[in-house]
């Protein structure tokens, strides 16, 4: 059966040689990347997105709340049974460094299993509260999509590991409806060496997946209304841009020291149990620490300042204005921290959709108080 299988494939790859240049044929396979990981995003994050509207729909029970203590560790307990019992063949990595690994030592070549396992555990471990993001899954996905297509059609390592790129570049498309942003993310990470012509199969791709996923889900990730840009107040730019290059400094450190934290527990489930308690009880007294927090920005975006500390036990003082600027402050903190627990407890998800909700809300938090001195009035 496999014999006459790649036998087939040879005979359409000596079929197309005779019909089409390499270069066409690429531009055609980047488009079905595009398509392949235009699906794989809207699956991942409507997926994602139904666990959590299930989680969190309104039963009316008056304890609901306080099982939010809980489904952070039950969502990483199930993510560590699916990984150990179906994915059993393979290695399991999260983040990107393996997919970096994988082009320059393994000739980009990318697990099957990572075409659908990064979105199912991805799926579960954040629409169950852990404090991750859907990018880095999307973009393995991607990637995977990318580098097995390539691989089943004997396609060299230079054309592999184009497809590798225009695989993540469509992940991060899907996700964000943003296609410049994926084609920018797959040059500066996945193709040091760029040249012009690989242009045209990431733009190709990245717009496919972009226009895919924007078919099968509608949610738009951010409703941006802002006022225009003021040249008076680019000095607070500058001072905000400071402030959050050190708090990455900061976030970086953190990420060194909960790795290390966790790499002592030896044994997966207490890992399971201990991450999960402390991310349960993070979520419990900060609950925009639930998930990927997109929603908490797109309050703060249409003027509800007050939505990180209105679900809280200390919503009662949320007239306080300085009580507020203590929470966001704190809940910057936990959130760099409740990240690091969901991946270091067993986890899947990334650091990237993080770290613009710890930049957007240092953002908030710094036109909020430049706004209460009255010194300036910044657009918050």
């Amino acid at each position: 059966m496999y014999i006459r299988f790649v036998n087939y494939l040879d005979k359409i790859n000596q079929y197309r040689k005779s019909k089409l240049s390499n270069r066409n044929f690429l531009i055609i396979l980047a488009v079905i990347v595009g398509i392949l990981a235009g699906l794989a995003a809207a699956v991942l994050k409507s997926l994602t997105h139904h666990i959590e509207e299930f989680l969190q729909s309104d039963w009316h029970w008056k304890y609901k709340y306080y099982l939010y203590f809980i489904f952070p560790m039950i969502g990483i307990f199930l993510t560590v049974l699916y990984i150990k019992y179906f994915i059993r063949r393979s290695k399991f990595e999260t983040g990107l460094t393996p997919l970096l690994y994988s082009i320059s030592k393994k000739s980009s070549r990318v697990e099957t299993h990572n075409i659908y396992s990064q979105i199912i555990s991805a799926a579960i471990t954040v629409g169950f509260g852990g404090s991750t993001g859907l990018e880095a899954p999307i973009v393995t996905s991607g990637s995977a999509i990318g580098s097995n297509l390539g691989r089943v059609l004997g396609l060299s390592y230079r054309e592999i590991t184009m497809l590798v790129a225009c695989g993540a570049a469509a992940g991060i498309a899907g996700a964000f409806n943003s296609p410049v942003a994926g084609i920018v993310f797959a040059i500066e990470i996945l193709l040091p060496e760029f040249t012009i012509p690989a242009f045209i199969p990431l733009l190709l791709s990245a717009a496919t997946a972009a226009v895919v996923a924007r078919l099968f889900y509608t949610q738009q990730l951010f409703f941006l209304v802002t006022e225009g840009w003021r040249v008076d107040a680019l000095f607070y730019y500058v001072i905000l841009a400071v402030l959050i290059g050190l708090f990455s400094i900061y976030f970086t450190k953190a990420n060194y020291a909960v790795k290390g934290f966790f790499y002592k527990i030896k044994h997966p489930y207490s890992r399971v149990v201990i991450g999960g308690l402390m991310l349960g009880a993070l979520v419990f007294l900060f609950p925009t620490l639930y998930g990927e927090g997109y929603i908490t920005i797109k309050s703060l975006l249409r003027g509800d300042y007050l939505a990180l500390i209105n679900n809280s036990i200390f919503s009662e003082y949320n007239t306080f204005p300085a009580l507020v600027i203590l929470f966001t402050v704190v809940t910057i903190f936990m959130k760099s921290i409740a990240t690091l627990v969901t991946l270091g407890a067993g986890g899947n998800g990334g650091t990237f959709a993080p770290s613009l909700i710890m930049g957007g809300l240092i953002g908030f938090i710094f036109a909020y108080v430049v706004n209460l001195t009255g010194i300036a009035q910044l657009n918050v």
